[in-house]
């Protein structure tokens, strides 16, 4: 049915992680053969191929999230009723880039403890969650803290750590969510905002400069 009717529509919206790439539903080996619209988690295929357009000339577009905010359903839409979207105006997994070209990080009210690598250690803690506690909120393309849940909430405002949910294939990391693998000390997944040498020469200073009310 999906097939049928994609082929027939003016434009196809992927709406959530598990139609757009695949998601939880084909975590554990995916015994069902899940996959998205146009994607099986990272890789171009899944049920309308690589090659699927729309007589709009756009490929599926893939408003993930697990779950989506309800903002870029109706953003997204809004730009397709006012001919105001183009291929241009989605990022490489096909994200409206509305919302995928910022970052969680960006707003996040534990970002000065991250400036000064002050991390929390368990889940209780008040410092930053990416060093320690698996947080992917400098890697994770999506507005959630500055486009709050209901006018007010986030995951990290709940204390959770971001998963990166918007991401093909976020549902198998290798490890525990709510652990952050490294080598030799240092994050494997570092922010891509900035290189990580940097990232690393600014971290051992910052840890140095540290105010007492944020140990």
């Amino acid at each position: 049915w999906i097939m049928d009717l994609a082929h027939k529509a003016k434009q196809v919206l992927a709406v959530g992680s598990c139609a757009a790439y695949g998601g939880i539903t084909a975590a554990g080996g995916n015994p069902s053969e899940a996959c998205g619209l146009q994607y099986s988690g990272p890789k171009p295929g899944g049920l309308l191929g690589e090659g699927f357009f729309c007589p709009s000339g756009l490929p599926v577009i893939n408003i993930a999230g697990c779950p989506i905010h309800p903002n870029w359903v109706v953003e997204t839409m809004l730009q397709l009723v006012h001919g105001e979207m183009s291929t241009s105006d989605l990022d490489d997994l096909n994200r409206p880039r509305s919302y995928a070209d910022h970052l969680v990080h960006h707003g996040c009210l534990r970002n000065e403890y991250y400036e000064f690598k002050a991390s929390a250690e368990k889940p209780s803690d008040l410092g930053c969650l990416m060093e320690h506690m698996g947080c992917l909120g400098t890697q994770a393309h999506a507005d959630c803290n500055t486009r709050l849940w209901n006018g007010e909430g986030s995951c990290l405002r709940g204390g959770y750590a971001c998963i990166n949910c918007t991401a093909a294939g976020f549902e198998e990391p290798g490890h525990s969510f709510h652990q952050t693998p490294k080598i030799a000390g240092i994050p494997i997944g570092l922010p891509t905002d900035m290189p990580k040498a940097w990232f690393v020469a600014l971290a051992s200073l910052s840890k140095a400069a540290t105010p007492a009310r944020l140990k």
